[in-house]
C-alpha cells in the first residue's frame, strides 16, 4: 500500500472509530438497572465481528479440550467438581441477558481441566473452563465459585475481548489490519488470526473491575451470597503474595478489588435477599 493509501486507510479508521464512539453501545445494562453501575460497553468492540470472533473462540476451545483429553486431564461428566460447576452455571446463565442480548443464542459450555493453575476463563460465546487448581488450592465454596464464574462470564458479556482486539488493531497492527477491519474482504481471516490471542489476552484494570462488579451482581441475582466475593479475593491475595504491585500489573491489586467490591455490596445484597426469598 502506498504512503498516501496508508494515510487514507488510517483516516477512514479514525473516522469510523469516532462515529462508533458517538453511538450508544450495544449490550449495555438497562437504563433503570437495579444493582451495580458500570456504564456502557465499549463501542470499539463493534470493529471486531462478534459472530466470527465467537466462532474462532469455539474452535480454539475445542482444541484446548482435545489437548486436555489427550493428556487425560479433561474431567468426565461424572466428576463431582465438574457437576458443581455446571449446576452453578445453570443458575447464572438466566442472569446474563440483562448484560448482553447476544447471550440468548450462545451455546454455553462448562468443562474442568486437571491443572495446578489457579485460573478459569470464559471465551466469547460462552465457553467456560476451570482448572482444578483454583478449586483445590483455594478450597472454594459454591458461593465463591459463583463469584469466579460470574467474573469470567462478565468478560464475555461485556465484550472485553472484542474491544481489546480492536484497540490492539488500532495501535499495533497498522494500516493492513485497518483495511481488513474496514471490510475489504479479509475480516474473517483477521478474526481467525485473533483466535490465537484469546487465551493470552490481557484485559485492562477497568475491565477487571467491571467484571468483578458485574459477576458479583449476576451471582447475587442467582442466589449466591455476594459477600463471598470478599472472601474469594482474600484467598487470592494469599495465593498471590508474590504478585507485583498494582502499578506494575494490568490487574487491580487484591486490596483495591476488595475495597471496590465492599463499596458495591449494598447495591447487590437486596438482589441476593430477593433471590433467596423467591
Amino acid at each position: 500500500m502506498s504512503r498516501s493509501g496508508s494515510r487514507t486507510a488510517i483516516g477512514r479508521w479514525l473516522l469510523l472509530c469516532a462515529a462508533l464512539l458517538a453511538l450508544p453501545a450495544a449490550g449495555a445494562a438497562p437504563a433503570q438497572h437495579e444493582g451495580v453501575d458500570v456504564g456502557n460497553t465499549s463501542s470499539l468492540a463493534r470493529l471486531v465481528p462478534a459472530a466470527e470472533l465467537e466462532g474462532a473462540a469455539g474452535r480454539q476451545y475445542q482444541q484446548l479440550l482435545q489437548q486436555a483429553a489427550a493428556k487425560h486431564a479433561l474431567a468426565p461428566a461424572s466428576h463431582p467438581q465438574l457437576q458443581r460447576l455446571r449446576v452453578i452455571a445453570q443458575h447464572l446463565i438466566p442472569t446474563t441477558l440483562a448484560w448482553n442480548p447476544r447471550a440468548r443464542d450462545w451455546r454455553w459450555e462448562v468443562n474442568l481441566i486437571g491443572s495446578k493453575q489457579i485460573n478459569a476463563f470464559c471465551m466469547p460465546g460462552g465457553k467456560i473452563a476451570f482448572f482444578t487448581g483454583i478449586i483445590d488450592q483455594l478450597h472454594l465454596s459454591d458461593d465463591e465459585l459463583a463469584m469466579v464464574m460470574g467474573h469470567e462470564m462478565a468478560h464475555a458479556l461485556r465484550e472485553h475481548a472484542r474491544a481489546r482486539m480492536a484497540k490492539n488493531a488500532a495501535t499495533s497492527l497498522g494500516a493492513n489490519i485497518v483495511s481488513q477491519v474496514l471490510g475489504l474482504g479479509q475480516v474473517g481471516q483477521a478474526v481467525t488470526g485473533y483466535g490465537a490471542q484469546l487465551l493470552t489476552l490481557q484485559f485492562s484494570r477497568s475491565d477487571e473491575t467491571e467484571a468483578d462488579l458485574v459477576g458479583m451482581e449476576m451471582a447475587a441475582r442467582a442466589g449466591y451470597n455476594p459477600q463471598a466475593a470478599i472472601g474469594l479475593w482474600q484467598k487470592m491475595a494469599q495465593a498471590n503474595k508474590a504478585a507485583p504491585p498494582q502499578w506494575l500489573s494490568t490487574h487491580p491489586s487484591s486490596a483495591t478489588r476488595i475495597t471496590e467490591l465492599e463499596r458495591n455490596l449494598p447495591k447487590v445484597m437486596p438482589l441476593y435477599e430477593k433471590a433467596r426469598r423467591g
